[in-house]
């Protein structure tokens, strides 16, 4: 019975701090904010939200996309006006921040809330002749 007990307390326990943000933790942590996010050490990109579940992206390129998101389950997904396919997302709290891991496709990408200075720059979209 003793190796039982002992076996037991060797197997991991679901961490209580991986429980996905639902969408009313989501909303009220990031509604009227402009949030910084970064990926292995870089910058990754910014997102502003907005109202009734309204964002705007930006790759920190000035190219600024609109959208919205909305819950999938314990995603996050959002659609943006340049492409019609859902990028959802599991959002967790960490730290004073948040981590984001995509959840659509194959693709590991897991992002970090970052400090910034810098505002969310959109230059509009695109003249010439």
């Amino acid at each position: 019975m003793r190796y039982l007990i002992v076996f037991f307390l060797l197997l991991p326990l679901p961490a209580l701090a991986d429980t996905p943000l639902t969408a009313q933790e989501f909303d009220a942590r990031t509604v009227g904010k402009i949030l910084f996010f970064g990926a292995e050490g870089q910058r990754y990109g910014v997102e502003e939200y907005l109202p009734d579940r309204r964002v705007r992206w930006s790759f920190l390129d000035g190219k600024c996309r609109d959208g919205v998101w909305y819950e999938n389950g314990p995603e996050i997904c959002f659609l943006y006006e340049d492409n019609p396919e859902p990028q959802c997302w599991l959002f967790y709290t960490d730290g004073d921040g948040m981590r984001a891991e995509f959840a659509t496709g194959n693709d590991p990408t897991i992002l970090y809330e970052v400090e910034s200075g810098d505002e969310m720059l959109c230059l509009g979209p695109d003249v010439g002749v």
